[in-house]
């Protein structure tokens, strides 16, 4: 482990907001060197664990004044592409293009290798069952692996039809994303077994799953695409006339010419733990916040002028991570000199993230 320059961010100008002034975000001191893939919170304190192309795992304090203090640091051999924590905020769980799982332990400090794949590690989760908490690994071997963090071996393996891009976990929900738009949908009460295998509605390549966190959490996720859509689908039959799908981060090429829009990825969904509502992110540098039962935009920001990569609300919803920085939607050519790599903090006022009443 290492640690890194204990010093106080600055505030910067953040994002404008489309229906009042610019506000100020605040800029997380000694960000990654590389684009940044994954910011995930703890569950417990607001620390905050990040995932780079630069090879490292970070983590960040943030106190109530939103200043940050670089914590810990430890490394892969290869990009980490995804970070997550366990329940009870001790430990930090990372994928990553070297083909291996690595757990680190806040309390002593000590990084271990807990998974390995025969292909990049692309997405991570701890699943909180009843009786004993398991890691979740998706690679692009086209498998899950779940491991019991006592054992070299994972307990169970489960093939899956193409390439690992996503998934997500509320349990017993897990919902995963693969290539050529697949999408599987477990009761991890039954893990290995798919409860219901479905094409996504979305007509593009999936980029990001995320399930729903409230009312019950596990009846439903959203989807968002290549394509600038998000898809809101729910897990069971019954519910299905609830389902849709909209468009976000485009932009009209030619002012009021709807067919010459031009299309961003949507690189990254974050639902909200108190409120259920959620955020998207994508590579047009603009954020959305979204009430989907209402189906309406609850706040719209200009953040950069470049991709936002990943975002992440803390444990009660009032800080909002989100990480400018290249999010790969261009291949290694859209990858131009002088990109930014920066982690903001958004203070959440109510009124943005709070559910808006239903329509009648």
């Amino acid at each position: 482990m290492s640690f890194f320059g204990a010093t106080s961010t600055t505030g910067v100008g953040g994002a404008a907001n489309t229906s009042t002034a610019a506000e100020k975000d605040i800029e997380v001191s000694d960000p990654p060197t590389d684009s940044i893939s994954s910011l995930s919170f703890s569950g417990q304190a607001d620390y905050l664990a990040v995932g780079s192309w630069d090879n490292n795992v970070r983590v960040y304090e943030v106190g109530a004044g939103g200043q940050t203090q670089g914590k810990a640091m430890y490394p892969h051999q290869g990009p980490v592409l995804d970070v997550c924590w366990n329940k009870d905020g001790t430990k930090i769980f990372s994928g990553g293009a070297d083909n291996a799982g690595r757990m680190f332990d806040v309390t002593t400090g000590q990084a271990t290798q807990v998974a390995a794949h025969d292909a990049p590690i692309k997405a991570v989760r701890w699943v909180d069952a009843p009786s004993a908490g398991i890691l979740a690994t998706g690679s692009w071997d086209k498998t899950i692996k779940y491991w019991d963090l006592r054992s070299a071996t994972p307990v169970a393996t489960v093939q899956l039809p193409e390439r690992c891009y996503t998934f997500d976990i509320q349990y017993p929900l897990m919902v995963v994303g693969t290539a050529e738009r697949h999408i599987q949908i477990f009761n991890l009460t039954n893990p290995n077994t798919p409860y219901k295998t479905i094409v996504s509605p979305l007509k593009w390549q999936t980029r990001v799953i995320s399930c729903f966190t409230t009312n019950p959490a596990s009846n439903g996720f959203a989807v968002g695409s290549v394509e600038g859509r998000v898809a809101i689908q729910y897990v069971e039959d019954k519910d299905t006339q609830s389902n849709f799908s909209f468009k976000c981060h485009r932009r009209d090429s030619v002012p009021n010419n709807k067919d010459q829009a031009l299309v961003y990825a949507v690189n990254d969904i974050s639902f909200h733990p108190v409120h259920g509502t959620f955020s998207t992110c994508g590579s047009d540098g603009t954020i959305h916040f979204w009430d989907k039962d209402a189906r309406t935009r609850l706040k719209s920001f200009d953040a950069a002028p470049g991709p936002i990569s990943a975002t992440a609300f803390n444990r009660n919803g009032n800080i909002f991570a989100y990480a400018v920085s290249y999010d790969w939607s261009k291949g290694h050519s859209g990858m131009t000199p002088g990109m930014p790599n920066k982690i903001m903090l958004h203070s959440c006022k109510d009124e943005e993230v709070r559910k808006r009443p239903a329509r009648k």
